[in-house]
């Protein structure tokens, strides 16, 4: 199976996390918005308003095969939108947004970020998960793989940058093409994004010029890794071999003492020290511990922290503390969706702020100006989407990690829940 593409599609809705640390947490959460269709991500915007992207069940449009080459087909709709959160209520305030997806609804590629600049305009990132090759051959013209400009005013967008066909033109990491973006900053006048499938991390100017990569990230080689049993239960058909199957490797015979599994970058922050934060997700099989948060500065490209478990955002406060999400907190193929939020402070002490009860898959965090963490839950459960304000927040320090934490001086820095056809996101409140 092709490990990199098997990743671009579970990572749609999918990101699993274990912190080797104790839950050492005393917060609790209220749910502010429900009913939410694949949430993605989230950012508050000038005026203090809350906006999650929803990146839709796909529809009955044309189809694309899915990134590992098994399993059901990805199919094309409209149902994608960005919701707004004021005062306790939810409104869709952009709707027909591209979307792509399981028969299910499940595994959803379409809005996945949202970020405002200094000005209050907005900028909405639309993930894919598939060879970009396919996009325009089998489903026509689409913002699939692209930042978009949106006005919720006319209910229209403008695209800024084509992220897919970048990876189509140039394939910066050289390895198999396949484009999921999946996470975005602004920074001045550029838009600075992640690209899962393609394993780099590029920036444009917010006009839509010199679309370029940044760096890109390289491979991990795993040592004595551990692989799922053949029949497994999946919600991901690639996931896992089928009956009878084993893990090869060419070299080294059957279940390999070392394994290659693809980086996968997924969200993006920028740090007090002027350099891009990015955490990954890793490739299959999504080994724990095995995580990392990468710092992208102007001296090159380095590991931040590491011992995590396929993580999916990362977030600055104004203090310099960096809050990483994990979506779940042991690898996906075992069928534990409970996740965490876990705070790094800049001397590198890491504290778990919140770790299951309730806390279930989750894909995005940001941090609000009330200084609460506000996450985005259940995103990969079409309908029973969630955003959750994380406060009361009486955490307390964890012990040295296993894994260590590469902290820079001064810097501030179910499973198997019942699948189901969801029906369509309408867009009342």
């Amino acid at each position: 199976m092709k490990h990199k593409q098997l990743t671009i599609t579970i990572l749609t809705f999918c990101v699993a996390a274990f912190s080797g640390m104790k839950a050492a947490s005393a917060a609790s959460f209220s749910v502010i918005a429900d009913g939410l269709y694949n949430a993605g991500g989230l950012s508050f915007s000038p005026d203090g308003n809350l906006y999650v992207t929803e990146a839709g069940i796909g529809g009955n449009g044309g189809c694309v095969p899915p990134a590992s080459g098994q399993g059901d087909s990805l199919c094309y709709g409209t149902s994608g939108a960005v919701t707004k959160i004021e005062n306790g209520k939810t409104e869709r305030i952009l709707t027909g947004l591209p979307s792509l997806a399981l028969p299910d609804g499940t595994g959803a590629g379409g809005p996945r970020d949202i970020q405002f600049d200094a000005t209050g305009k907005p900028y909405v990132l639309i993930g894919y998960g598939a060879n970009p090759a396919f996009r325009d051959r089998n489903l026509g013209y689409t913002d699939l793989g692209k930042i978009i400009a949106p006005d919720f005013k006319t209910n229209s967008w403008t695209s800024v940058a084509d992220i897919a066909n970048y990876e189509l033109a140039n394939n910066p990491d050289g390895g198999d093409v396949g484009s999921n973006p999946l996470g975005f900053v602004i920074d001045g006048n550029k838009l600075v994004a992640a690209d899962a499938g393609a394993n780099d991390l590029l920036s444009v100017s917010t006009g839509g010029s010199n679309l370029q990569a940044i760096t890109t990230f390289p491979e991990d080689i795993l040592a004595n890794p551990v692989f799922p049993l053949s029949g497994t239960p999946s919600n991901e058909p690639a996931q896992v071999p089928s009956q009878g199957e084993v893990v090869r490797s060419p070299t080294a015979g059957l279940r390999p003492s070392q394994f290659a599994t693809q980086p996968v970058p997924s969200g993006v922050a920028k740090g007090p020290d002027g350099a891009y934060y990015v955490s990954q997700f890793t490739g299959f099989p999504f080994p724990e511990g095995g995580a990392k948060i990468y710092r992208v500065g102007a001296d090159g490209t380095s590991v931040f922290a590491d011992g995590f478990t396929q993580l999916t955002d990362l977030q600055f406060d104004p203090a310099g503390n960096l809050y990483a999400l994990q979506y779940a907190n042991q690898s996906a193929w075992k069928g534990n969706f409970d996740g965490s939020v876990i705070k790094i402070a800049a001397d590198g002490t890491r504290t778990t702020l919140l770790s299951g009860n309730g806390l279930e898959s989750p894909s995005a965090l940001t941090i609000g100006a009330d200084g609460a963490v506000y996450v985005t839950n259940r995103g990969d459960r079409p309908g029973q989407g969630q955003v959750l304000r994380i406060e009361n927040i009486k955490s307390v320090p964890e012990p040295s990690s296993a894994f260590g934490v590469l902290a820079i001086a001064a810097l501030g820095v179910a499973w198997l829940h019942k699948k189901r056809i969801p029906q369509p996101p309408i867009n009342e409140s």
